[in-house]
């Protein structure tokens, strides 16, 4: 185990319970692979109102989370962010939990975003 790995699991922090709180408040996950079906990364994504919110675990000391304005196009390259947060996940998971569920921007509701699916395709998730 590397030390930052040990930093993370030795600081009490349960990335699960984390995992559970977003799905508590409507994130719901997708699992990218390579062409082997080897798992990249674990995504949550969330619209509601007028922003997306997503979350991508690549390891435990690399996480990234950003929330985004509802009519943002590609949500994994995104021309502009309302907020932002990278690095342990004990870190990004405690921030993405603690944002408002209302964000003050006015920019036009969301309908959906693009994840990826399968094979390097993508697809499209409606918003509720």
């Amino acid at each position: 185990m590397s030390s930052a790995e040990s930093d993370v699991v030795g600081s009490g922090f349960d990335i699960e319970q984390g995992l559970q709180q977003l799905i508590a408040k409507g994130y719901q996950f997708v699992h990218p692979t390579d062409g082997a079906g080897e798992v990249q990364a674990v995504v949550g994504v969330r619209v509601h109102d007028n922003v997306v919110d997503v979350v991508r675990l690549n390891a435990e000391d690399d996480v990234e989370a950003s929330r985004l304005p509802g009519s943002e196009q590609n949500i994994f390259a995104p021309a502009s962010t309302l907020w932002r947060a990278r690095g342990e996940a004990s870190q990004v998971l405690d921030e993405v939990l603690a944002l408002p569920d209302r964000h003050p921007a006015t920019v036009a509701p969301a309908n959906g975003c693009w994840v990826p699916g399968r094979g390097g395709r993508s697809k499209w998730l409606a918003a509720r």
